[in-house]
């Protein structure tokens, strides 16, 4: 079938996006960024160029200058990733309810 071969390689891309993102901790927190929440979005265009939200724990977390060209890095490893761009947004603010369940039980938080 026309047109689906695309779609697919969009989905293999993407979970291969989220699976590098699994691998960046946060420096505060020992969990990894996508299971604690921190990922509001991630979006692949035709040329395979990755946009992705992210918050931080906090505004004032110290390394909010400085994380997200982490976060760039890790993407842009990712075979086929063309490009990483990260966009800081605050809106809404994070909460612990955005984290997964693994996290939640690795560190001990209970609802």
């Amino acid at each position: 079938m026309f047109g689906f071969k695309k779609q697919d390689d969009q989905v293999v891309l993407k979970q291969a996006v989220i699976d590098a993102l699994k691998k960046v901790f946060d420096p505060e927190i020992p969990v990894n960024i996508y299971d604690l929440g921190l990922i509001y979005d991630v979006t692949i265009n035709e040329e395979n160029a990755v946009h992705i939200q992210m918050t931080l724990t906090s505004p004032g977390c110290p390394v909010a200058q400085t994380f997200p060209g982490t976060v760039e890095q890790a993407v842009n490893q990712v075979e086929n990733v063309k490009d990483c761009t990260v966009e800081l947004v605050w809106d809404p603010p994070w909460t612990q309810e955005r984290m997964s369940e693994v996290a939640r039980l690795e560190l001990g938080i209970f609802y």
